[in-house]
């Protein structure tokens, strides 16, 4: 790691790439080590960037190279090392779009694996209201003064769509984090902090081994994921970043269930066409394909125009409710 010399304030500079891609109607991003980390490397002397840093180490380790890339997030918390760390290490994260054709190449996971709280395209996931919900109640019991509970509680409904909330697909990050200060996910447990296992073992739902929290992953990188997954959640609204997920010809059907499946919402089928008509972002090819079942459907491709025409106002993307 490049870090100062001499001292025992030193700190290291990460760079972490979240890399996405829509896959069989999934969306996956490539880890490494068994999916418990995404592809990351320090930032060094020999780099002339740091996004140039982050694509050396990115096609490294996976062998891909990267497309569309954004700087997602500066992470630098002090807390989140874990109790054994004796460094502190600065996290610049990137977020990476890309095009793969199947899951065969090592390294793609599902990101439902580790926030399965998120997908709601067959409906609400039943561990929200059997496991969830009840753990989060236990555990904003546990403070001591009655604003508190209350203001836990609160958020808990409003993060995880409780006592008739509506569902915000946006707010991946916060509901990690609502886990991560109940102590419900793995990861909150490293940093050795004795409050939290006391709460943690009053919390009888929030026995690790009963609840269903996800996969963890090394250091702080779930944390980073779910932020960059809250960022292309809204992004998709208004930028037409989605089309870099897709093949250069395409059906509507198939746009809409990339959509879906990055948003973990299901969309109105004849609302979501409707809009791609408005948007003019696409264009039909005067091809046809054969689909699973029906008549052949009608090819379609991006309209890169778009791009240009709206650079100052947007392209209104919004996500159509069912």
């Amino acid at each position: 790691m490049t870090r100062a010399q001499g001292t025992s304030h030193s700190a290291a500079v990460d760079l972490i790439a979240i890399l996405v891609a829509v896959i069989c109607g999934e969306p996956r991003v490539m880890t490494l080590r068994n999916g418990e980390a995404l592809p990351s490397g320090p930032f060094e002397l020999g780099h002339r960037s740091l996004q140039f840093g982050l694509r050396a180490w990115v096609e490294q380790q996976t062998h891909h190279p990267l497309g569309y890339l954004e700087q997602l997030y500066t992470f630098a918390d002090r807390d989140r090392e874990g109790a054994q760390s004796h460094r502190r290490t600065i996290s610049i994260s990137y977020l990476g779009l890309t095009r793969a054709r199947d899951d065969t190449e090592h390294g793609w996971r599902s990101w439902y694996d580790y926030f399965p709280w998120e997908d709601h395209r067959a409906g609400p996931p039943k561990l929200i209201a059997s496991t969830l919900a009840p753990a989060l109640d236990a555990w904003a019991a546990t403070a001591e003064i009655a604003e508190e509970q209350a203001g836990r509680r609160q958020r808990a409904a409003l993060t995880f769509a409780l006592d008739g909330q509506p569902w915000n697909e946006e707010l991946t990050l916060q509901r990690y984090e609502l886990l991560y200060e109940a102590g419900l996910v793995p990861e909150a447990l490293r940093r050795g902090d004795a409050a939290l296992h006391a709460r943690s073992r009053k919390n009888t739902h929030a026995a690790l081994q009963d609840l269903v929290s996800g996969a963890a992953m090394i250091a702080d990188h779930r944390r980073i994921l779910a932020t960059g997954i809250a960022r292309l959640r809204a992004k998709i609204k208004y930028r037409p970043v989605v089309f870099e997920l897709m093949p250069p010809t395409f059906t509507l059907l198939q746009l809409q269930r990339c959509v879906e499946a990055l948003a973990g919402r299901t969309l109105h089928k004849q609302n979501f066409r409707r809009l791609m008509e408005q948007q003019d972002l696409v264009e039909e090819t005067g091809e046809t394909t054969s689909e699973a079942v029906g008549r052949p459907a009608k090819l379609f491709r991006f309209r890169h125009a778009v791009l240009a025409e709206r650079a100052v106002a947007g392209t209104k993307l919004p996500l159509a409710r069912s």
